[in-house]
């Protein structure tokens, strides 16, 4: 078929992982496992954001170097991969020394472009989002994402980059209405873009803050964290070097709404003055919120993936965060709302079917006739569009569909009644569904529609074990 890739954004190494970030990565490799499904090759990347004010600041306080902090959190980021089963091919950190190169490289094509020039600014800056704020922008003299933590002013001399002149080039990409999904955040950034685009710094001096990309020809400035991290899209690739570069880029980014403004319009002015394709395709998801509060490490009331896993499964987690969290839109977790999930439709929906049917079969002895799942088109339809939760939501209602035939035709009675034809034909047509259930399963919930998947192929089918013990 084709190549297709597909990248997360980079979380940043200063706190350990949360729900907030499994939720992108389970999304990505959703996506990333549907494109295989289908036949494409793919190519999916995810890392960690390694540079910056916030990383030198946390290693002090820590009694580390910069360096040695930072390793001790990447290695808990790519855990995720077991955790939440990821299928990610590549993990980039941006403390890699062939991404150093590359992001030397592109910032030196941008140079060259004449989109890189020096001068004197004083600035409000957010070291949370590690971003200027301007005025505007501000609620009260405080970031709207990080109100707990004082804006800092910043007055210095930096090499700043042209964004200003990719106005009408970025505005152009954005006619494309599939572009970015929502629609809304398309929109959102088409304003952001027609109000006027100002000149961004791209450096910091190294006698404040020496922990980031040198910038080349000039041994008194590293490159802005930003500038640096957004590269790693293309440097996985093995960028400047054409070879994968030019077989799977461009590709789709999936992102949080608030890197709107930084993976739409940054990045891709950046690319435009390298000279180098725009990303494709966007999905932008919105935030998960817990007890009215929005989950994020600088609010300091993250909730840990990695005890979710421990205590309801890899699987569970992932079908509450595909099937319940909005794919798009701003949703809210709570413990009770997951384990009511876990127990309707995993345990006592899934499950339960599964041990019904195989039971049902095993005691009846009968012989099974596998059909070849075609491809689906509804699901492809839904999947196209990011639309997780009505995905597994079509699937649970082919589940529902075999339960109802079961219990409607009975075939209990039928076996006594002598029936067994009609027996063999309602337990094929509902192992024939269930097992077409979990092929289409196999993007969301990889390791239990493997297991029903053997369930049903066996040449001899068995009662199955509950797939999900219900919740005390």
């Amino acid at each position: 078929m084709g190549k297709f890739y597909i990248t997360t954004t980079l979380p940043y190494v200063n706190a350990d992982p949360h729900i907030g970030f499994a939720l992108e990565i389970v999304q990505a490799d959703a996506v990333a496992r549907y494109q295989r499904l289908i036949g494409n090759e793919v190519f999916f990347n995810t890392g960690t954001d390694e540079h910056g004010l916030k990383i030198y600041r946390e290693a002090k306080k820590a009694k580390l170097t910069p360096q040695k902090y930072v390793d001790s959190y990447a290695i808990k980021f790519d855990n995720l991969k077991n955790a939440l089963n990821l299928s990610y091919d590549a993990f980039i950190r941006t403390t890699d020394k062939h991404h150093i190169k590359a992001a030397q490289e592109f910032w030196q094509r941008c140079d060259d472009n004449g989109d890189i020039y020096k001068k004197k600014y004083k600035i409000n800056y957010c070291v949370g989002c590690e971003l200027e704020k301007t005025h505007s922008e501000l609620i009260e003299g405080k970031c709207e994402l990080h109100p707990k933590l004082k804006l800092e002013v910043i007055e210095e001399e930096n090499y700043f980059f042209k964004f200003s002149k990719y106005q009408k080039q970025l505005l152009k990409i954005y006619k494309d209405s599939d572009y970015i999904v929502p629609a809304s955040r398309l929109n959102e950034i088409k304003k952001f873009t027609q109000s006027g685009l100002e000149d961004f710094s791209v450096s910091r001096l190294k006698s404040k803050m020496p922990w980031g990309v040198p910038v080349p020809g000039d041994n008194e400035h590293v490159m802005y964290v930003w500038f640096d991290a957004l590269i790693n899209y293309i440097s996985t690739l093995g960028w400047p070097k054409k070879g994968k570069f030019e077989q799977f880029w461009p590709g789709m980014q999936v992102a949080g709404k608030d890197n709107l403004r930084q993976q739409t319009a940054m990045w891709q002015a950046m690319l435009l003055s390298a000279g180098l394709p725009s990303t494709k395709r966007f999905l932008i998801h919105g935030f998960i919120y817990t007890k009215g509060e929005k989950i994020s490490k600088s609010e300091g009331n993250i909730v840990d993936p990695f005890a979710l896993v421990k205590k309801y499964g890899t699987d569970a987690v992932r079908y509450y965060l595909l099937r319940y969290v909005h794919p798009v839109q701003d949703s809210d977790f709570t413990i009770d709302k997951l384990e009511k999930a876990y127990n309707a439709d995993l345990a006592n929906g899934l499950g339960n079917l599964v041990s019904r049917v195989s039971g049902l079969i095993e005691q009846n002895n009968v012989k099974i006739k596998l059909e070849k799942v075609k491809a689906d088109k509804e699901l492809a339809k839904l999947l196209d569009g990011f639309h997780f939760d009505q995905a597994l939501k079509y699937i649970w209602e082919i589940l529902a569909n075999v339960d109802g035939l079961i219990s409607q035709t009975k075939p209990w009675e039928l076996v006594k009644a002598g029936n067994i034809q009609e027996v063999n034909k309602i337990l094929n047509q509902s192992v024939n569904d269930v097992y077409k259930a979990s092929q289409l399963l196999k993007p969301f919930l990889p390791e239990i529609a493997d297991k029903v998947e053997k369930i049903f192929s066996a040449k001899k089918i068995k009662k199955a074990k509950p797939l999900f013990p219900r919740l005390s």
